[in-house]
């Protein structure tokens, strides 16, 4: 028996990273994944090879930009023509750009709180009834580590992630009597391609980069090293199953310390 056996969740920005591991862990764990995303031929391969792997249709990919109200129309159209019914949302989806504020063009920060803020809330608002028609269901919610203090250069993401939090608390509290239970994850750093250093400097070679990245995670973090997509896939498994039953309106931090321990730098 699996700890999802019989539910159907949309993990979104599920193309890669932390989402796709979340998809493979959840269909690993008996339930049917949506897979949404904007990485087509990546999705497509990803839905197609968990099925394969698993020996059944237990994935279905669907093209998902989460900033559009008619893909989440869309997707969750798909997800019952497949699947029957939804039993579980995770908002996974998100972006990160650099930048200090002065800096920081109009259009860069809307396009951040258009996907990750707005992407968010879309997810509750369309997915939300769906649950409420299964019986019950689980929405997780993906912050940040930055959206329980500030960090530098990050102004539009930080923004967004604590946004995600008051949408989180809010939803929690709307929701609970229709028996859907809302919380949140809030990672440190995690080794994805969002986080890939070559993104910060193009230039930089990659092997060297990944090496500083390497150490400066291992003085900045008491556990010493970056985070894994697993371990946040872990996290959100436990949040969509039974396990989390009495628990609803929470953030969830996963940073190997890095919020409770003081820099060494």
């Amino acid at each position: 028996m699996g700890k999802l056996d019989g539910r159907v969740v949309i993990v979104t920005g599920a193309a890669r990273g932390q989402g796709e591991q979340e998809a493979r862990l959840f269909a690993a764990e008996g339930a049917k994944v949506v897979i949404g995303d904007v990485l087509d031929d990546q999705g497509e391969a990803l839905a197609k090879e968990i099925s394969e792997e698993l020996g059944g249709d237990v994935a279905k990919y669907v093209h998902l930009d989460v900033s559009q109200e008619a893909d989440w129309q869309a997707a969750v159209v798909a997800a019952k023509d497949a699947f029957g019914k939804i039993d579980g949302l995770v908002n996974n989806a998100g972006i990160l750009r650099f930048n200090e504020l002065v800096s920081t063009p109009l259009e860069e920060f809307q396009q951040v709180i258009q996907v990750n803020q707005v992407g968010c809330f879309l997810g509750i608002r369309t997915v939300a009834p769906e649950l409420e028609a299964a019986g019950g269901g689980t929405i997780v919610n993906t912050a940040s580590y930055t959206a329980m203090t500030g960090m530098a250069y990050v102004g539009a993401y930080a923004a967004t992630k604590h946004a995600i939090l008051g949408l989180t608390r809010v939803a929690a509290m709307e929701l609970a009597a229709k028996n859907i239970r809302v919380n949140t994850v809030c990672p440190g750093a995690v080794d994805t391609p969002m986080t890939n250093p070559a993104l910060l400097d193009p230039t930089a070679d990659p092997t060297e980069a990944q090496e500083a990245v390497a150490e400066l995670y291992k003085k900045l973090v008491p556990l010493g090293r970056i985070g894994k997509p697993e371990e946040v896939a872990a996290l959100a498994l436990f949040l969509t199953g039974d396990d989390s039953a009495y628990i609803t309106g929470q953030p969830f931090v996963i940073d190997g310390g890095w919020l409770a321990g003081v820099s060494v730098l």
